[in-house]
């Protein structure tokens, strides 16, 4: 485990080794620290990547080509040690390979790599899948990015708003008390394309936009001035932070994939949501974080 820091004058981040997580993005003029310290009387992570599954599977497991294979929640890469591929000023890399431990879970040959790049305020998030396989992989991936709300002392958390561009409302897909998916939305009303920060928007877990709803979501101080905001071309994309508890943090989710539907008997390949690499073939994606205070 290792803490590797890049900085380009304007910002400086911090990732871990361990899941090649991001643990801290600072204001090198101010000093704001934008990601949440990842206390556990709240939640222990900060920045785990979500690799090869997001979310629950129904009944924790999956199948493919005629097995069945059990997988934990959000998959296996936030837990495993990643190898420093390259740590340059303002870039750092990561990998994952496949290994005994992964097969087990997931029968591909895989190489996973995670890249962080500063360029002027803003972190590039990028992520690489090789399918080393001679047959087509199948995966989700996807960011959890905790970010500090408040972010100034003093501040509380429901004074905050949540801005999905232009948007006059988002539909979310709502998440059952057993993690997977139903037929059930929830429209909110946007007010020039802004959210209250309330507790009441967790308590069916996370808000999840599901058909590339918004490419943009921003989190704004009381006064509503932007202070982070993540760009994304994903499918899906979720903002979270723990029901009941007034957890000083929001998360802004990009995914490439989700959950299980509550009667999905499907197999590995027909997930909604999920992600085809031809044999020998690569998956490239990236998001952006941009710090704006």
């Amino acid at each position: 485990m290792a803490i590797c820091e890049i900085s380009n004058g304007e910002i400086t981040a911090s990732v871990d080794s361990h899941g090649a997580e991001l643990k801290s993005l600072r204001s090198v003029e101010k000093g704001t620290e934008y990601m949440w310290c990842g206390n556990p009387a709240y939640w222990g992570k900060t920045s785990p990547v979500l690799f090869p599954f997001i979310g629950m599977l129904k009944e924790g497991e999956y199948r493919f080509q005629g097995e069945t294979y059990q997988m934990r929640k959000h998959g296996f890469a936030r837990d495993m040690e990643f190898k420093l591929v390259s740590h340059e000023a303002a870039e750092v890399w990561f990998s994952l390979d496949a290994n005994e431990e992964t097969k087990e879970m997931y029968p591909f040959d895989f190489k996973l790599e995670i890249g962080y790049r500063l360029d002027g305020k803003k972190l590039k998030v990028l992520w690489r899948v090789d399918n080393l396989s001679e047959e087509p992989a199948y995966f989700s991936i996807g960011g959890h990015p905790a970010f500090n709300c408040p972010l100034f002392p003093g501040d509380r958390r429901e004074d905050y708003y949540l801005k999905f561009g232009d948007k006059d409302c988002i539909r979310c897909t709502v998440i059952g008390s057993d993690g997977l998916v139903d037929d059930h939305h929830v429209v909110h009303e946007l007010e020039n394309g802004c959210l209250s920060v309330r507790d009441e928007l967790f308590e069916r877990d996370a808000m999840v936009m599901e058909d590339r709803q918004v490419q943009e979501i921003s989190l704004l101080t009381p006064d509503k001035k932007p202070y982070i905001k993540v760009s994304f071309q994903t499918p899906v994309v979720a903002v979270w932070a723990p029901a009941g508890l007034r957890a000083p943090f929001v998360c802004i989710e990009p995914w490439y994939g989700l959950c299980d539907h509550v009667e999905f008997k499907g197999t590995l390949e027909e997930r909604k949501w999920g992600n085809e690499v031809p044999p020998k073939k690569h998956f490239a994606a990236e998001y952006v974080i941009e710090t704006l205070q």
